[in-house]
């Protein structure tokens, strides 16, 4: 049982008054506050420990060198991975687009295909996209039902011999909906295709483990789960790692470099080419700790306390339509919906005069509002500073909102 009191005392920003008023953060799936703890490990990287890592010899360097390989354990072990098969990259973008060029290079030639959904975020579908143009392959998508759910049926009937990658979102961002990864991962590791998976809602939020997940390749971002923006993670098998040609060329990623040629280092060092992210791949693993004190079921468990209440005042209202599972076991810490009739951005706006923050758009996911029938939605996202009293006066807001507006 977490202690909220305590724990909202280290995140100095939820004092802040929004239009005069205490501030409600709903928007935690766009990107999270964060801890002291985490602000403050960051800043004393540069206030006491800052130089450029794997370069110089004296001591400073290497003390700033082993942060941020005890980083790299730290998230690994928080994955049930091995330090070598993670990969500190600059998000969950980043890392798709990574592990997009490199099955390119190596997995995917003319004619073959590649399967994505209908809930993407555009970040797990432009990438592959490109992939698909730049290679003559096929992209199909896998629809998802009227529940919110991936069509498996239809899922099965795309998987063939042909089918190189299969990418999907964990959670999705805008239906919540957590999908069967380990299953997905199962049928199409029988036709031989590498499953990619974009954990950049789940990891957060859940404990996740690759071993027993499935999947091959994995992405998501710190800024996500209280660290810093500009770091994110990788994960992929250390046989793809091997196997891949590096994304981005250049300084700290060779063994050895001729006029003519270059040897690459060995990876993770292969994919992390120049100056890398030191101290927000220090400050993740800040983040990383604080969860993993807490303990990622007990952030789990309170996630779910919080989407069932938002899920069960929503539903007592005519006047809101929501998109995604009705069943808070089957959805990640987020509820997307609209009041009938009205603009979600006028809904956002009257909202934030209340001091409530809450997304309002397609959520880079503009294929799935278009399944969906709508151009755009609200979106409440939660995380472990946020409390029963404050999902209470959002529902309590959403009522004013539409006796103002209606």
């Amino acid at each position: 049982m977490m202690d909220l009191a305590k724990l909202r005392a280290d995140f100095p920003i939820l004092g802040r008054l929004e239009n005069g008023k205490p501030l409600i953060y709903l928007d935690s799936a766009a990107t999270s506050q964060k801890p002291i703890q985490v602000i403050e490990t960051e800043a004393r990287f540069y206030r006491e420990q800052n130089a450029n890592v794997r370069r110089g010899v004296y001591l400073l360097s290497h003390e700033a060198t082993e942060l941020y390989e005890a980083a790299r354990r730290m998230v690994a072990e928080f994955l049930g991975a091995r330090a070598e098969e993670i990969v500190f990259t600059r998000g969950t973008t980043e890392g798709l687009n990574l592990a997009a060029w490199a099955l390119g290079e190596t997995r995917v030639s003319l004619g073959d295909r590649i399967i994505v959904t209908e809930m993407e975020h555009h970040a797990n579908i432009l990438p592959w996209q490109e992939l698909a143009r730049r290679k003559g392959a096929e992209l199909l998508a896998v629809p998802i039902t009227e529940g919110g759910h991936l069509d498996l049926s239809a899922f099965r009937k795309m998987l063939n011999r042909r089918t190189k990658v299969v990418a999907l979102a964990h959670v999705s961002n805008v239906l919540g909906t957590i999908n069967p990864v380990g299953e997905i991962a199962e049928e199409a590791h029988r036709v031989g295709a590498v499953v990619v998976v974009d954990a950049a809602q789940s990891v957060p939020h859940m404990p996740v483990s690759v071993k027993e997940l499935g999947a091959d390749v994995l992405a998501f971002s710190g800024h996500k789960m209280l660290g810093p923006t500009g770091i994110g993670v990788l994960w992929a098998k250390s046989e793809l790692l091997e196997e891949w040609p590096p994304f981005l060329t250049g300084g700290e990623m060779i063994r050895e470099v001729w006029l003519d040629r270059a040897v690459w280092a060995d990876p993770p060092a292969k994919f992390e080419a120049g100056t890398p992210p030191i101290a927000q791949a220090i400050g993740l693993a800040a983040a990383v700790e604080y969860l993993a004190g807490i303990g990622m079921p007990t952030v789990n468990a309170h996630g779910r306390e919080l989407t069932a209440l938002a899920l069960e005042g929503l539903q007592t209202r005519s006047f809101v339509e929501i998109y995604g599972p009705r069943d808070p076991k089957e959805r990640g810490a987020l509820v997307s919906f609209n009041l009938k009739g009205l603009h979600p951005h006028d809904v956002a706006t009257l909202l934030d005069q209340e001091g409530i923050c809450i997304r309002a758009g397609h959520h880079c996911a503009q294929p799935l509002h278009r399944r969906l029938g709508i151009p755009a939605s609200c979106r409440a996202s939660f995380y472990l500073y946020n409390t029963r009293e404050e999902v209470e006066a959002f529902l309590a807001a959403l009522d004013r909102v539409w006796e103002a507006l209606r």
